[in-house]
């Protein structure tokens, strides 16, 4: 019963670059909802580690990012006996679909794409081919799983057209052979800016230490940087024009208690930003903690975390391994007898 029920659900894939810890933004606007979509939807979720490639990291950065960001899916509460959860370089038919699907991308496409544009002023002493074929990669990733639905931000909408494109295109030579992945609407989730530029979305690569927080960071530091957050001087905790780290600031208390911004109005009215800043770090603090107790407990487990790695590979090689399998009879390829 529970095999025909996991069969209808639709298909979720979300996969994570092994960069620097999420910070609260990422919490709040998207991680926080995982665990809710793992139990309406068929979820893979990964590490994507072969994406960090392209900025050419330290080996050995690399290697404890993976396995700190591997550990931080498991601590979200991602059953991994209920979703496959996985890391990208361990199923080696994500770079072996990419490079079949290169060969189904037009040059002008994958020119077009912003992100490539951006990525290579910002290092434009390694404008590598990794760098400009990364959305090939990630429409692989894709297309693997025949995923329905991709939950993507504002950053990567072009990269999920691409992979549509492709997709269609791949389709009306060979027939049906990937699912044409949708954009994924689920719970919104909120927008969280910088505590330094409440312009600017929260950013785990801002320069400024005290503009974002950590997932991980212990409660004195997430204290100090909210009591050094960018208000304003008008001292009244309330929506208006103008006020944007005092909405920010509301935003962030009303995702970690649940209440609307007519209750926290009410609730601050007549007391200062110093009361105010200190309980919405408090709410943070209390938020991320048995987050952050489970990965201590978590990332410790070496034995655990390789067995996960271990299982969530080999589930997500048994999918992608069909995908691939017919990817490569369609194209001719002469199939290991």
């Amino acid at each position: 019963m529970t095999n025909v029920a996991q069969e209808q659900k639709k298909r979720v894939l979300s996969l994570i670059q092994p960069t620097a810890m999420p910070t609260l933004g990422n919490y709040l606007g998207a991680l926080k909802n995982w665990k809710e979509m793992s139990r309406d939807y068929d979820c893979i979720f990964g590490i994507a580690d072969l994406h960090a490639l392209t900025s050419r990291p330290n080996p050995g950065e690399l290697r404890r990012q993976t396995l700190e960001m591997f550990a931080l899916l498991l601590s979200l509460g991602l059953d991994p006996d209920e979703n496959i959860v996985f890391v990208q370089s361990h199923v080696c038919a994500h770079s072996e679909l990419s490079w079949i699907l290169n060969c189904y991308t037009q040059f002008g496409e994958a020119s077009r794409m912003t992100q490539f544009k951006e990525k290579s002023h910002k290092q434009s002493d390694n404008i590598n081919i990794g760098l400009f074929a990364y959305p090939t990669l990630m429409a692989a990733d894709i297309l693997l799983y025949l995923t329905n639905f991709v939950p993507v931000g504002a950053d990567q909408k072009q990269h999920l057209e691409l992979a549509r494109d492709v997709a269609e295109r791949f389709n009306g030579i060979y027939g049906n052979v990937f699912t044409v992945p949708e954009p994924f609407i689920g719970k919104k989730g909120a927008k969280i800016m910088s505590l330094q530029d409440p312009a600017a979305k929260m950013s785990k690569s801002d320069a400024n230490p005290k503009a974002s927080v950590s997932v991980l960071d212990e409660p004195d530091t997430i204290f100090k940087k909210f009591k050094s957050a960018v208000t304003d001087s008008e001292a009244q905790v309330r929506r208006a024009e103008g006020k944007d780290g005092i909405v920010n600031l509301m935003t962030i208390y009303s995702c970690c208690t649940g209440k609307d911004f007519d209750a926290i109005e009410r609730e601050f009215e007549g007391k200062g930003y110093g009361d105010f800043k200190s309980a919405v770090a408090e709410a943070v603090i209390e938020e991320l903690r048995p987050l952050r107790e489970k990965y201590k407990s978590v990332v410790a487990d070496k034995s655990y975390l390789a067995d996960c790695a271990v299982k969530g590979a080999a589930a997500a090689a048994r999918v992608s391994a069909r995908t691939a399998d017919k990817v490569k009879k369609k194209v001719g390829l002469w199939q290991k007898p």
